[in-house]
């Protein structure tokens, strides 16, 4: 992209009509008066009507509160009581901090110390004493609608603030995906109310009339969103390539043909997976969504064409083009743009992104930059512009590697090893530091242990010396985080 068209683009932003009552909070109110299905938990409807009641409810325990605050605490439950806290919070004009009842006391208290809140919400049962759903407070565009807190480089949480204006910018240019919801739906929710790509699985469908569809906690997920998908008639939703992986020993007996689209998201999808997705989910249209939190869940999107070769790279899906309320730019290390299929930084400007870290000054001047006037977020990721506009995916910067001075990028040995193992196990490439403080590769394979020199031998037929792996372990499943990525950082202490 231009500097002309950066430009452009930019000056289109400012005059973009969206705002947060209307795309949000208008569209739910529409609904709450219906008796039609809103959520189905633990294997129980709640019709909006019950949902509307829930919000009354909380609402006037909100307005209850000794300590009149900006932003609450939000235990978090797989409960209808959760799901409306949420909206009653918003029509107070306020914000909210998950908080998960399964992490350590101290995680917890570091989180309401940095954001100064005392005030929690914990699926209050409340009882309903009549509608609270008219008069909403007034509340700016820039407003908190939520703060995500995730792992920090220096053990401290850090959080991630996002405003009214930054989900309504994202839903928005969710709508221009050609994506559509109507009331008769039954969406998916499975990730877990801390990660923030749940926060479009209800959104996209509690705006729309539709039901959302949850995993309980404690569930084999995978098994019980198999379950949802087949029983329940699911016709869209998200969900990790993780989660396919896992499914995918049963898809000759698994009927996906309910769903008429599926996002893949929040990590690498495979080319083959997404194939054997196709010939299980028959009447599905499949979409590689990319973005980090700080760009409001999702900031690129790409739609796969069944039938026909799809854009990749070391066997992963393109990322797509920037939704319609991102822009986005590549750059080297010293700023300056890329040109043709050059490699770089992939950065994203624009309403969908956070105003920054909650009382980080350092790590918001390091992440955030000014180019020609606008702001921009470093994603961190390794990528390059194709000639048709999509994005190409090459893997993290900070998981490239210089070993004996070549600069390695651990995506292409990735490849080669699911080459190998023709897609039937999973890999994963980490760089580490040997005892005489040298960098090496090593490879985990997700199977169970087998001898190591044909795939050596197949390595050492596709790569230079310095790329094959010098360790190879097997692990008989990758451990997951709770974005239900596989856990990298888990993997590298087994190095340790």
């Amino acid at each position: 992209m231009t500097d002309k068209q950066l430009k452009k683009s930019a000056f289109l932003c400012l005059f973009m009509d969206y705002s947060f009552v209307d795309i949000i909070l208008h569209p739910l109110y529409d609904s709450l008066s219906s008796y039609s299905n809103a959520f189905y938990i633990n294997c129980t409807h709640y019709t909006y009507r019950q949902l509307a009641e829930r919000i009354s409810a909380i609402r006037g325990v909100i307005r209850a509160a000794e300590k009149d605050e900006q932003i609450w605490g939000l235990a978090l439950h797989d409960d209808l009581n959760t799901y409306a806290s949420i909206f009653a919070l918003w029509m107070e004009g306020k914000a909210y901090v998950p908080l998960h009842p399964s992490w350590p006391a101290d995680r917890i208290k570091s989180i309401k110390a940095q954001v100064g809140c005392s005030n929690v919400l914990d699926s209050c049962a409340a009882p309903y004493t009549g509608d609270l759903l008219d008069d909403w407070a007034e509340a700016s565009e820039d407003d908190l609608a939520y703060i995500l807190f995730t792992s920090g480089s220096t053990g401290v949480p850090k959080g991630v603030k996002i405003t009214r204006r930054n989900i309504a910018a994202f839903m928005d240019s969710f709508w221009q995906t050609g994506i559509d919801i109507t009331p008769e739906d039954r969406c998916m929710q499975v990730f877990d109310l801390t990660f923030d790509v749940s926060v479009q699985s209800y959104l996209v469908a509690l705006t729309r009339g539709a039901c959302v569809y949850t995993v309980p906690y404690g569930q084999v997920k995978y098994l019980y969103t198999a379950s949802l998908i087949q029983e329940q008639h699911i016709t869209f939703g998200a969900m990790a390539p993780s989660m396919l992986t896992y499914l995918r020993p049963y898809f000759e007996e698994f009927d996906a043909s309910s769903m008429k689209a599926c996002i893949l998201t929040a990590e690498a999808c495979p080319v083959d997976l997404m194939e054997a997705w196709y010939d299980c989910a028959k009447n599905t249209e499949i979409y590689d969504f990319y973005g980090p939190t700080e760009a409001t869940i999702y900031c690129t999107y790409y739609k796969l064409t069944r039938g026909w070769e799809n854009l990749s790279l070391n066997g992963i899906i393109s990322i797509g083009k920037p939704l319609a309320n991102v822009q986005a730019i590549i750059i080297r290390e010293d700023g300056s743009l890329v040109e043709g299929q050059e490699k770089g930084e992939l950065c994203v400007a624009g309403d969908q992104v956070t105003p920054g870290y909650w009382k980080n000054d350092e790590k918001n001047a390091s992440s955030f930059f000014i180019r020609d006037g606008v702001r921009y977020y470093h994603t961190g990721d390794l990528c390059y512009w194709h000639d048709s506009g999509n994005i190409m995916y090459s893997g993290r910067i900070d998981q490239q590697a210089k070993i004996q001075g070549f600069r390695v990028e651990l995506g292409e040995i990735e490849h080669h090893a699911r080459q190998f193992y023709k897609n039937e196990h999973r890999v994963m490439a980490i760089a580490f530091q040997n005892a005489q403080n040298l960098t090496e590769i090593a490879l985990f394979v997700e199977a169970q242990p087998e001898d190591t020199k044909a795939l050596v031998e197949y390595l050492r037929s596709k790569m230079p010396q310095y790329m094959v792996p010098t360790r190879i372990l097997f692990e008989p499943t990758f451990p997951i985080n709770k974005s239900e990525k596989i856990d990298r950082n888990q993997l590298k202490q087994i190095l340790l």
